[in-house]
């Protein structure tokens, strides 16, 4: 499988260094196309706060990744919903350190979640 940025230099507004506006796919075997996944822990409960529920998804995901043979690496697409646009920062954040840098296609969306104590949820797409 081979992965390529697409990243028009001209005619579309600048990508930056943690963000691209494409990533081209060539030859998967395999696509993970994960849910909407949450900062619960394995008792269904939220993390009180948001730096905690970031580490729960992050560590969620790397599980149902894992499920599939696969690793944060695999990730070609990511969409964040956020409770309040004050969490993008510090979402943005934990996505770079759970990606080891690496820009993927990435939407942020600010949303009102299906309970007050969920603060984000993460869904990705995965190819292998």
């Amino acid at each position: 499988m081979e992965m390529i940025e697409r990243s028009p230099e001209s005619g579309i507004y600048a990508a930056s260094p943690d963000y691209i506006h494409a990533l081209e796919v060539r030859h998967p075997t395999r696509l993970l196309f994960v849910s909407g996944t949450m900062g619960l822990g394995a008792e269904g409960m939220a993390a009180p706060d948001l730096e905690g529920q970031l580490e729960l998804i992050w560590s969620n995901l790397r599980a149902i990744l894992a499920s599939a043979d696969m690793t944060v690496d695999n990730i070609v697409r990511l969409t964040s919903y956020l409770r309040d646009g004050a969490f993008v920062e510090a979402n943005q954040n934990a996505r770079l350190r759970a990606l080891g840098g690496r820009a993927v296609p990435t939407t942020a969306i600010i949303v009102e979640t299906l309970r007050n104590d969920w603060l984000v949820e993460i869904e990705i797409i995965a190819a292998g």
